[in-house]
């Protein structure tokens, strides 16, 4: 190889538009060896008839007996005639026919969470995919709604954001446009029944500078357009989960007016801690100054969850205490630990509650599976007691 063959190659390796296109190329690649990776391609999560009848609230029995008479259609059966089985969607049909869907009355407000935080790496779209399907599986009616134009969630619904979607189908049209009156362009059906996806991708970074430079020609009210659009579809939900972009920008302003409820991950170490304390202060003086402006958001509940946690570091154990201490019944009493298959499943474009097994071993998918239910069967108790129709049922439960 000759001097000059030898620069043009590493001016190759050095150019940014070849390293795009070979890292797209490789993504591709790794999303299509990844088992039920596309998108299109996805299964809905299968329960065995003890779990389904947990989650549908009434025992195996009834179950059987409501099949047997026709009020449901037959269970799938394997060639060997063993009882397969039941689909996302086959539960949400018992749920109707018994009476058990947890949805909201139509009176009361739908909850918009905001999943936040200002720094990134502290596990913002993990807890919102896993908080958005766990919901879901509980049966209840739900949309994520990805703001972030690095589209994390978007990919762990088995997408290459920037090779299987467009601007369109994003936010970024209705962002800019002021003509379009509903988000309802932008949902997409998932492999979830019941829950519905807004993508991203790269192009709806650009909204940041348009957004941010048409407020500066004194047009504040665009940080309602978010407002406006989950308006435009609320009625069809009884949760909207928003993954907004790590940083204190347009969009991160536009989440904050838009939701009623705020949940902060933060995993226990010095760094992220700090940064959390700073996002608290930028939080304060954001929501002040929305205030002066009439814009200021009105939260139902504030969450924080210890995320990432390994408590083998003892730096890490005493910060979570600290952490329980300071932030008193607004922290969350279950960790998110670090856990090896929720890694294994991200590889995989996917999550623990849709992998058929374990990827790691039973043991370490029941701990994980303990720690994400936990997690998110507290937030779940604070989505129900904004509902003044699960007030009743809250407290006969013995939690309001």
């Amino acid at each position: 190889m000759t001097a000059s063959e030898y620069l043009d190659e590493a001016h190759d390796l050095l150019s940014v538009t070849a390293l795009a296109k070979r890292t797209s190329s490789v993504l591709e690649r790794l999303r299509d060896s990844a088992r039920s990776a596309r998108a299109n391609d996805r299964r809905e999560p299968n329960f065995p008839i003890g779990k389904a009848a947990d989650l549908v609230g009434r025992t195996p029995a009834a179950i059987r007996d409501a099949e047997k008479d026709g009020r449901l259609p037959p269970p799938p059966r394997t060639e060997n005639n063993r009882r397969v089985g039941y689909t996302l969607a086959q539960l949400n049909d018992m749920r109707g026919l018994f009476g058990t869907r947890p949805w909201r009355a139509p009176d009361d407000p739908c909850c918009v969470i905001a999943v936040q935080n200002f720094k990134g790496g502290v596990g913002k779209s993990t807890l919102s995919v896993h908080l958005a399907q766990y919901l879901a599986i509980k049966g209840y009616r739900v949309a994520l709604i990805d703001c972030d134009s690095q589209a994390s969630a978007t990919t762990l619904f088995g997408y290459v954001p920037d090779l299987d979607l467009t601007e369109d189908d994003t936010l970024y049209p209705f962002l800019r446009q002021q003509e379009l009156t509903s988000l309802d362009y932008a949902l997409r059906k998932t492999h979830f029944d019941g829950l519905e996806l807004i993508p991203a991708n790269l192009r709806l970074f650009q909204s940041e500078y348009e957004i941010a430079a048409r407020m500066a020609r004194g047009q504040g009210r665009l940080l309602d357009r978010l407002s406006q659009g989950i308006a435009s579809i609320s009625d069809r939900f009884d949760v909207i989960v928003l993954d907004p972009p790590p940083a204190l920008g347009a969009i991160s302003l536009s989440v904050l007016r838009a939701a009623n409820a705020l949940i902060v991950p933060v995993p226990p170490t010095v760094m992220d801690f700090s940064s959390t304390a700073a996002f608290l202060a930028m939080l304060d003086e954001t929501i002040e100054t929305l205030s002066e402006n009439d814009l200021a958001p009105t939260l139902k509940f504030l969450r924080f969850v210890a995320s990432k946690v390994d408590e083998n570091k003892s730096m890490q154990k005493e910060l979570l205490n600290l952490m329980r201490t300071l932030f008193g019944h607004a922290m969350i009493r279950t960790p998110l630990k670090d856990s090896a298959e929720i890694d294994n499943a991200t590889a995989r474009l996917m999550t623990v509650y849709e992998l058929d097994g374990p990827v790691t071993s039973s043991a370490v998918r029941n701990r994980c599976l303990a720690y994400l239910d936990g997690v998110n069967a507290e937030i779940e108790i604070d989505i129900r007691s904004m509902w003044p129709s699960h007030l009743g049922r809250l407290r006969k439960e013995g939690i309001a």
